[in-house]
């Protein structure tokens, strides 16, 4: 049975189109999304919606860490494992396909794909490995690691919940000051997203969707909360708008504690996001009912957030090519942007119908 439109799967789906928008660097459509007045963006909505989401699940279960809840996260971090080697591969025959077609080499080094061709052999073991990511095709490794030590929450949650967020506030913010992240291979580097201080917005996400602990204070507070984190996200509208930032060789050390900076999920993001969720928490049950057909069309979107996920990184890679090669206009932006939201409700639609095969079979 297919769940009703409501918060979760409509902030998903909010996400998943703001992303697909925001990854075609250039469109006239990404000054439109929200992070033009955001110190943070999707990213950081998509990882804690997965947390809350987790927490639901847990909750679901009657606290009970059973094998078939750590199946069923084994098996959905598998799921996603095998969803980033997928696009990763048909994202690289795109790249060559673009490169072939319009006689143009140089795409076959767009977003980290250069040593794929130069130096197959290895690349393709870290591709399989996660340590080689491409451009744009980071998030989801991201979510592996996560979803891998979902079970191990779960566990913390149950067993000792005073401490869970203790635990993953301590593990992000020695990330922060040490600094450490993940190495990538063969070509050196880093993980985009470091889980080690990513993992926080997801386990303070499962933390706040539980009745219990940190998420009963927070309910409890709610109304105080908002009124302190209000002036935060008007101040960083501002900020952002005006691009009021410090100078990074002004800053102390650790400087990462008071950069900008989305690969550390530095604090200024951090805290800036749950000011924003306080401030919006409420707003969908407001909106929704003026506006249901566009609470129905997220909630789509969101209730197949993999799925349209996927479809949305390559066509926003599609996307990137047609500007590059068309040099993007607004007429042509337009098109990219209706067709793709076109194709991503396709997704969701033809998702939701194989759910209703499988169930009814």
């Amino acid at each position: 049975m297919i769940r009703q439109a409501n918060a979760i799967d409509f902030w998903r789906g909010f996400a998943l189109v703001s992303i697909f928008i925001n990854h075609i660097p250039g469109i006239y459509f990404e000054r439109l999304t929200h992070r033009n007045l955001s110190i943070s963006d999707s990213a950081e909505l998509f990882v804690f919606l997965a947390g809350w989401s987790l927490g639901l699940l847990v909750a679901s279960r009657k606290s009970e860490l059973t094998a078939p809840l750590v199946a069923r996260l084994g098996g959905r971090a598998m799921t996603i494992y095998a969803a980033q080697i997928l696009i990763s591969s048909i994202a690289l025959a795109i790249l060559a396909a673009a490169a072939y077609a319009f006689d143009n080499p140089l795409m076959l080094e767009w977003h980290n794909a250069a040593a794929a061709f130069q130096d197959p052999a290895l690349t393709h073991i870290g591709l399989v490995l996660l340590t080689h990511q491409l451009g744009y095709f980071d998030i989801l490794p991201l979510y592996v690691v996560l979803m891998l030590a979902a079970p191990l929450i779960a566990l913390i949650d149950k067993f000792a919940r005073p401490t869970l967020v203790p635990i993953a506030l301590t593990l992000y913010v020695s990330a922060l000051i040490v600094p450490f992240t993940a190495p990538t291979w063969p070509v050196p580097g880093q993980w985009f997203f470091n889980p080690f201080t990513w993992q926080a917005i997801f386990v303070l996400g499962f933390a706040l969707s539980r009745e219990q602990g940190v998420g009963a204070v927070v309910r409890c507070n709610i109304r105080l909360i908002r009124i302190v984190a209000l002036p935060i996200v008007l101040i960083s509208a501002i900020l952002v708008w005006l691009n009021w930032f410090p100078d990074p060789t002004q800053l102390p050390e650790p400087k990462l504690l008071f950069l900008n900076g989305k690969s550390f999920l530095t604090p200024m993001r951090l805290i800036q996001f749950l000011a924003l969720v306080a401030v919006f928490s409420a707003s969908y049950a407001y909106f929704a009912p003026w506006v249901p057909g566009l609470a129905d069309f997220l909630s789509s979107l969101g209730r197949n957030s993999l799925n349209v996920f996927c479809v949305a990184s390559l066509l926003s890679l599609c996307g990137q090519i047609i500007r590059y090669l068309y040099t993007g206009s607004l007429l042509t932006d337009t098109m990219i942007v209706i067709g793709g939201i076109g194709l991503l409700r396709l997704t969701a639609g033809v998702s939701e119908w194989r759910d209703r095969r499988t169930t009814s079979a």
